[in-house]
């Protein structure tokens, strides 16, 4: 007679051995709904840093409103200060009004519609200046700390001269023999201000260019230009990026100094150092022609200095 109960042990042994399977099915289910685990590296880590920064994000807004500004003027004042009737005298030093918010300066024009304009010059300066001193001081930096010997040395020695000349008085020595206007200012601030990335470049790629990744590339067969784009300026230039998001407001308010002088943009462009300096003679008697244009000045470089600051705690390891 067949032993029915051993029969029975083999079939409840035989589902206690698929039962894991069971759940392992039920654990790859869990598993399957959770999310992918985000990659660590230094840039990812920057960016989900500056989109819960508020600084950056006030920062970052400012300097959206600033950039529509210059690009489209026309969308926020109704008039043109380039127009022949845009100033009339007898609206002169007039007050803020209803109609006109900021109210007339010395000439009788619109100081809204003048600030407004004004905007296109100072973010061109902005702009284009920290493009070329990031493009040419980053650039000569790379080359200076990769290849080191005879051409570092070459290229400290012409970077010691340029860093050498302030910024406002070689700007001022410079422009006053040049035609003022925003392209030009930027190319003379440009000249003046690229040594600073070069030396900052050059430490940054000294740092990396001994690192392991860049010996096993070598190691590997990596040619020159592929280990300089691929392995030592992608880890070099985050303190590159940091220092340039904060000049562009430095150059602004350089531009505006130079204006101030009278060798920065002239008449009949419009920048907000002219209007500062048509009204510091009028201050104490109409102070809303100095006030508003010295705001947009400040809030200007304040935004810019918001982003550079937030992307500098956001890059640097040691503030993690």
């Amino acid at each position: 007679m067949r032993d029915t109960t051993s029969v029975e042990d083999s079939m409840t042994d035989t589902q206690t051995a698929g039962a894991p399977a069971a759940g392992a099915t039920v654990d790859r289910g869990k598993n399957a709904d959770k999310k992918p685990e985000r990659v660590a590296s230094l840039w990812s880590d920057a960016v989900h840093d500056l989109r819960r920064n508020p600084v950056f994000l006030i920062g970052a807004f400012l300097v959206f409103c600033l950039l529509v500004l210059a690009v489209v003027p026309q969308w926020f004042t109704s008039g043109s200060p380039f127009e022949a009737t845009a100033c009339t005298l007898q609206d002169s030093l007039k007050r803020p009004s209803a109609e006109h918010w900021f109210g007339f300066d010395i000439q009788g024009c619109d100081i809204y519609t003048r600030t407004i304009w004004a905007t296109r010059n100072s973010v061109i300066v902005g702009i284009l200046t920290t493009t070329v001193v990031l493009l040419v001081g980053g650039a000569l930096g790379l080359m200076a700390g990769w290849l080191g010997g005879f051409w570092d040395s070459i290229l400290s020695r012409v970077t010691e001269i340029f860093f050498a000349i302030p910024l406002l008085l070689g700007g001022m020595l410079i422009m006053s023999g040049l035609e003022g206007n925003a392209w030009t200012v930027s190319l003379v601030m440009a000249t003046l201000g690229w040594p600073q990335i070069f030396r900052i470049m050059r430490s940054s790629v000294l740092q990396n260019k001994n690192n392991d990744y860049v010996m096993a590339a070598r190691a590997l067969g990596a040619g020159t230009m592929r280990i300089t784009m691929r392995h030592i300026l992608p880890n070099a230039i985050a303190p590159v990026i940091v220092v340039g998001a904060i000049s562009l407001g430095v150059y602004i308010g350089a531009e505006a100094a130079l204006s101030y002088l009278g060798i920065g943009v002239q008449p009949p462009e419009i920048s907000w150092g002219l209007m500062v300096s048509d009204a510091k003679d009028r201050f104490l008697q109409a102070p809303h022609v100095l006030l508003f244009p010295a705001a947009a000045l400040s809030i200007t470089v304040l935004a810019f200095i918001m982003v550079g600051d937030a992307v500098r705690d956001a890059l640097d390891p040691k503030l993690r």
